[in-house]
């Protein structure tokens, strides 16, 4: 019997089974049936996947185009009379992440050097550094006081700019179009104009770099003439963007989810070993960056489904994360789980390329503010966090804080 899952306005997205699970809608639908047909807003059938190796086998599959559907963003995201088209966007110069091979590994392997887990090695210590001071800062204030302004997302905001080259003084301007271009459902004119606001503003920076470069990774890029002004700006877009969007929700929410677990963080409080293992173990958790898209270039088998060609294919992080048949107890924040295969930062060619980065300032932020807040707890009711299911990364809008003490 063919079940299909009606979105009259995108994807479910109401946290209806609490601000940590996947929308209810989602859970029911990989118990019943992982590799799903779906019908978008705009009429057009798709494919909705969340089981967990559907997910790895979607994102292994190069065959599964990374080239993105407009027509399905649109649909999803904007101005619902928007005209659908149902081809994949042309390529946008440097955007790697929406590029499949050759391309995609052409300016990939030109920023694998940047992000090796040895020169994350060789960061750690500066950016506990920037944990601390940042925790230095947060601890003069009079609480309560939001954690997202003043811990969650200055600390990648800092490390990025300072790898990239990117002033940190802009931060205000670019934080507020990265806002503008993730947040669902507003007419497409408004998130283009926040695209376009960053998109100009990079173009000056690698402009300028290519003429004076200095020493991060936006000079070394500009440094290298296969490299166009277009592809520079494009590949710095998606490196800022994701270098502080994703950690900074990552730390928040995460935040929000242990002081809603105190045996956790009792546990991680007493045991500062258990931070990496806890990092891992939120990531699967919460994976706030969940939606992904894909095309089928050709029919393809899909957990025992024809995907025909030219479908568009949705994959669900979160749900293939909290997938039963992949982990014991998977609804469950134990941060004592050898959490091993977790897709949050994707599988394949695409696995994201900052992954140890931001699993190093996880670390150094957990670690800290677990250490020199021992009594950090919500001011406000939990019920009363604005949570981002109006953003395609999850997280919240805020979280609002308090303690008695601080420590070293």
């Amino acid at each position: 019997m063919t079940r299909t899952v009606p979105v009259p306005h995108g994807l479910p997205t109401e946290r209806n089974a609490g601000p940590f699970d996947p929308p209810r809608e989602i859970t029911e639908l990989r118990e019943v049936r992982p590799v799903s047909p779906m019908i978008f807003p705009d009429g057009h059938e798709g494919w909705f996947v969340t089981g967990y190796d559907a997910v790895r086998q979607v994102l292994a599959d190069t065959r599964f185009s990374s080239r993105q559907d407009i027509g399905v963003l649109h649909a999803l995201d904007a101005d619902p009379d928007m005209p659908a088209q149902t081809e994949p966007s042309p390529q946008i110069p440097g955007m790697f992440i929406a590029m499949d091979p050759p391309g995609h590994t052409r300016l990939r392997r030109k920023l694998i050097s940047a992000f090796t887990v040895k020169r994350m090695k060789q960061l750690e210590e500066h950016i506990i550094d920037i944990a601390e001071r940042q925790l230095d800062e947060m601890a003069l204030l009079t609480p309560p006081v939001d954690l997202v302004a003043e811990f969650a997302l200055p600390l990648p905001s800092l490390v990025i700019c300072e790898m990239l080259g990117v002033p940190y003084t802009d931060r205000t301007g670019f934080q507020a179009n990265s806002a503008k271009f993730m947040l669902r459902q507003q007419p497409i004119e408004e998130k283009m104009a926040a695209y376009g606001a960053m998109m100009a503003y990079l173009g000056e920076l690698v402009t300028a770099k290519r003429a004076d470069p200095g020493d991060d990774i936006l000079s070394d890029l500009a440094r290298d003439e296969d490299l166009s002004i277009e592809e520079l700006t494009g590949i710095s877009f998606l490196l800022l963007l994701a270098g502080h969007e994703t950690t900074a929700n990552m730390l928040a929410l995460g935040t929000f989810a242990l002081l809603e677990h105190p045996d956790q963080l009792a546990g991680l409080r007493a045991d500062p070993d258990l931070v990496p293992g806890a990092v891992e173990e939120l990531l699967r958790y919460l994976a706030v960056a969940d939606i992904f898209y894909r095309y089928a270039t050709e029919d393809l088998e899909l957990g025992g489904e024809t995907i025909p060609a030219g479908s568009t294919v949705v994959v669900s992080l979160l749900a293939a994360n909290r997938d039963p048949r992949r982990f014991d107890d998977p609804d469950a924040l134990d941060i004592h789980r050898t959490a091993r295969g977790l897709v949050s930062f994707g599988h394949g060619v695409h696995q994201c390329l900052g992954q140890q980065l931001a699993r190093v300032e996880m670390r150094a932020g957990f670690a800290a503010l677990v250490r020199r807040f021992p009594t950090l707890a919500l001011a406000v009711p939990a019920s009363e966090v604005k949570l981002r299911t109006d953003m395609n990364i999850y997280g919240v809008h805020e979280l609002p804080v308090t303690w008695t003490e601080t420590s070293r």
